[in-house]
């Protein structure tokens, strides 16, 4: 038989973005003979598609229009990406190869061997060692992304001998097979910069939605999510949403790389946890800043949050606000039910007016020729940092005040934020040129 019993324990696997099965395979070789299944596929009359890392087979039809013959080559590109991800020399693993199946009928599969009796159903994937198996997807975007999230469980299960638990597991999958292409090369874009480059994804559909319905996880009940547990849309959007935020976010980079480079087993969260300048209640309250304002585009090192306390205001305040970054901290400290006064004055640069050459610039009131999120792009928005009322949901900021001038009341005991609203996108080329004056009444 083609292959070797060798489940020892399942990671579940199985949502819109990547369903199926991760196995961790005991340390005893799998026995299985690639070459020998190269054969038995050609001799199945399965197409087969080999490039240095992946061998692919199918059963999906050869007059079909689709991009299977250019997979294993971005196959190829990603597993470049995985080893920079992990500190490897990709030199020293050229002869690393995985095998995977394109299935559009299981039954071919299993009549010939290559589907064994062992592999338990499953919805979108499976994977076991250096072997993996995806249902075929009409959508060749979201095929490219199964098809790597599986090859991030082989690459992770045979070279980092993975067993985590399974916000990591099901994470880095989710964060490593994330891409888009430019001029049909694999470009890693751990936050996607458009919904197109990722077409029947929708994790940041699904983060935005638990947000509405104050159903969104904090970091903590994330970590503690169980395998068993582990299987619907939501939990995948929380598993990729916090593998970006950790591997983003300037705050936790280096200690997320530091635990990260120790072993990958089921005490990695506690080793995390314990990584120096790892703070796991800053960690808390910034990754609901993210979820509550992730995007297309989302830059985490532009939208860090000084969450430092401020100082009364007893006097006028100025200040600049930067167009380009997200919430900034005006290190003024209010009381609730304080009354504040603000105006603004000058002009924020919002880049350029796309397919003309004319520079975009706003007042404090915004500009009309486009909108984000309900309110004109280059409006100035004033809020704090809030739970909801009866603990309903996680906290997030509530905007009190908005426009070039006006008053504001405070929510709760806390600093005073401003932005220029824009999208994550817009931000990038934005430059300052706004100063507010907050006034105390």
């Amino acid at each position: 038989m083609l292959f070797h019993p060798l489940i020892a324990r399942c990671l579940v696997c199985a949502s819109l973005f990547a369903g199926g099965w991760a196995v961790t395979p005991p340390a005893a070789a799998e026995g299985f003979d690639l070459r020998q299944a190269v054969a038995v596929a050609r001799r199945a009359d399965l197409r087969v598609f080999e490039g240095q890392h992946l061998v692919l087979v199918t059963d999906r039809p050869s007059g079909s229009k689709d991009d299977l013959a250019s997979l294993p080559a971005l196959f190829d590109e990603a597993f470049d990406s995985w080893c920079d991800h992990f500190h490897f020399d990709p030199t020293d693993y050229a002869e690393w190869q995985a095998f995977g199946c394109l299935v559009v009928e299981p039954e071919r599969f299993r009549n010939c061997g290559l589907l064994p009796p062992a592999i338990p159903a499953f919805e979108n994937g499976f994977c076991a060692g250096s072997r993996f198996w995806l249902m075929d997807q009409s959508n060749p975007a979201y095929r490219r992304h199964l098809l790597l999230h599986e090859g991030v469980h082989a690459f992770t299960l045979t070279l980092r001998d993975l067993n985590t638990p399974a916000w990591y597991t099901e994470g880095i999958a989710e964060l490593l097979a994330t891409h888009r292409l430019s001029e049909g090369r694999f470009i890693a874009t751990p936050v996607p910069l458009d919904a197109d480059d990722v077409e029947q994804l929708g994790r940041i559909e699904a983060i935005r939605a638990l947000r509405e319905n104050a159903a969104a996880p904090s970091l903590t009940e994330v970590f503690e999510t169980p395998p068993s547990e582990h299987h619907r849309i939501p939990d995948y959007a929380a598993s990729w949403a916090t593998l970006a935020f950790l591997t983003e976010h300037p705050r936790y980079q280096q200690a997320f790389a530091e635990a990260e480079s120790g072993p990958l087993d089921g005490r990695f969260t506690q080793r995390l946890q314990a990584t120096q300048g790892f703070d796991q209640q800053l960690a808390v309250r910034d990754f609901d800043a993210f979820t509550d304002d992730v995007d297309y585009g989302y830059d985490l090192t532009a939208m860090e949050i000084d969450w430092s306390a401020g100082r009364p205001l007893e006097k006028n305040v100025r200040m600049f606000v930067d167009p380009a970054r997200g919430w900034q901290n005006t290190q003024v400290e209010l009381r609730m039910g304080q009354q504040v006064r603000f105006a603004s004055r000058g002009r924020s640069q919002l880049g350029r007016l796309p397919g003309v050459e004319v520079d975009l610039e706003s007042e404090g009131n915004g500009i009309s020729i486009d909108w984000y999120r309900g309110r004109p792009i280059g409006r100035l928005l004033l809020a704090q940092w809030v739970m909801p009322a009866n603990n309903q949901g996680r906290p997030r900021f509530i905007v009190l005040g908005e426009g070039g001038q006006g008053r504001l009341e405070a929510s709760t005991d806390g600093p005073l934020f401003v932005r220029i609203n824009d999208s994550p996108i817009g931000r990038r080329d934005n430059t300052p040129g706004l100063e507010i004056a907050l006034i105390p009444q």
